[in-house]
């Protein structure tokens, strides 16, 4: 009991843990038309067109895409699409895509 109380009490004390809120295809849609998200090593831009452009020490080009609430993408010369749930952090804004196989990537919106 006191070990579960002490786990409660370190989880409510830590500003860094994120509290993640599922998006629609609109809050998708909204959060990254035009925006340029920055990951650990990497850099993302979701260019109004559907072209997306990933750098993570060279450029990489591909398309992006809503599908229902979904997030999907696809990167040449492969002609199928990934598609991920995304989840905004309440606090931060930050964006956290989740794929099917249970990969996670968390963007930071960039000014």
């Amino acid at each position: 009991m006191r070990t579960a109380l002490g786990l409660i009490l370190v989880l409510l004390a830590n500003p860094a843990l994120a509290e993640w809120r599922a998006m629609t295809g609109a809050e998708i849609t909204a959060a990254l038309t035009g925006q340029r998200l920055q990951y650990d090593s990497a850099w993302q831009v979701f260019h109004t067109s559907g072209r997306t452009l990933y750098n993570a020490g060279t450029d990489s080009w591909g398309n992006w895409r809503i599908d229902g609430d979904a997030y999907c993408s696809q990167w040449p010369p492969s002609d199928g699409w990934a598609c991920y749930t995304v989840a905004r952090d309440t606090d931060t804004g930050d964006l956290q895509f989740n794929g099917a196989s249970g990969d996670v990537a968390v963007g930071r919106p960039a000014p």
